[in-house]
């Protein structure tokens, strides 16, 4: 599922993200299935378990993240921020990066591509920035 169409859903109430990308396979719904699509009687996994009541999908609102992090050293790319020295100016959302971009730390170090391969967008995930 190419990033840029990817739209993740954000529970209002406990800040839980539903991303299509990873599904909740441990309750039925695989990866790729869209919020859309949803059964009607879902309800938040967090709020459901923690007590908070049965939020349901009108709980739920459209979420961008502007921050992602590199998993493999912690490095933060922020759409505020951008990365002027690299030529991406602020306001650069992550999803417009060119397809070979790579990490500044991380993806430049031949010691940690040579074990973990391209430190490119794909080892990034969003980050939860409230």
């Amino acid at each position: 599922m190419p990033m840029e169409k990817v739209k993740r859903y954000r529970c209002k109430y406990c800040n839980y993200i539903y991303s299509p990308m990873r599904g909740e396979p441990h309750r039925g719904i695989s990866a790729g299935t869209a919020f859309e699509d949803l059964p009607e009687d879902y309800v938040c996994p967090v709020c459901g378990a923690t007590g908070k009541g049965q939020i349901g999908k009108w709980g739920f609102e459209l979420w961008e993240p502007t921050k992602y992090v590199c998993k493999i050293c912690g490095y933060v790319y922020d759409k505020k921020r951008g990365e002027p020295l690299r030529g991406y100016p602020k306001g650069t959302a992550f999803e417009d990066l060119p397809e070979d971009y790579v990490c500044p730390i991380c993806g430049m170090d031949p010691q940690i591509t040579k074990f973990h391969g391209p430190v490119g967008k794909s080892q990034f995930e969003p980050i939860l920035d409230v």
